[in-house]
């Protein structure tokens, strides 16, 4: 069971705001109001494997990802050495 399978079976009731295509790349979640944590090193990663070069997912995902407010739930993003 991956860390989103879990949140969901976990807390059913809550409605989490979910980064389309980075699954693999959640640590958990903020437990005071639930919003998603993701290891920005595990989402450049993933860009990467989609065939982006290391510069291109770096601005992609600043730009695209981590840039976009979508309002209380918007997730955290952890850089964890990176």
């Amino acid at each position: 069971m991956n860390k989103l399978q879990e949140m969901l079976s976990n807390f059913p009731e809550e409605a989490f705001l979910i980064a389309d295509g980075f699954d693999e790349a959640i640590l958990g979640f903020q437990e005071s109001d639930k919003r998603v944590i993701y290891s920005v090193k595990k989402c450049i990663e993933v860009l990467m494997r989609e065939g982006m070069t290391e510069e291109d997912a770096i601005g992609h995902f600043y730009y695209n990802v981590s840039g976009s407010y979508v309002g209380e739930l918007t997730p955290i993003w952890c850089f964890d050495n990176y």
